[in-house]
């Protein structure tokens, strides 16, 4: 089983913005330095229901994303403006035969 997921931010403080206004775009790849580790204060865990078909008959999975930290880096800003922001999270999945 692989999960694929993203992030996008909903709403980020102009005085926010202002710590990257006069930085430079990213780069391709996340740099190594100068992270800010962000509390998780609140959440809703991601949630996705499928059914599997297999060889050994039909499953019900469930998997749910939890965060598990937070980061942003003002070296740097993305094309909205706004610094870079890197979620992390763990992945619990469930299974149980269909019955």
């Amino acid at each position: 089983m692989k999960a694929v997921g993203g992030i996008s931010t909903e709403f980020v403080p102009e005085e926010v913005k202002k710590l990257v206004i006069d930085k430079p775009f990213a780069p391709p790849e996340l740099p190594i330095d100068d992270w800010e580790i962000l509390d998780i204060v609140e959440q809703n865990p991601a949630i996705a229901k499928v059914i599997i078909s297999s060889s050994k008959g039909e499953f019900d999975v469930k998997v749910v994303a939890e965060a598990v930290m937070a980061s942003r880096n003002t070296l740097y800003k993305v094309p909205p403006g706004e610094p870079i922001y890197v979620l992390s999270w763990v992945l619990k999945v469930s299974w149980k035969p269909r019955r």
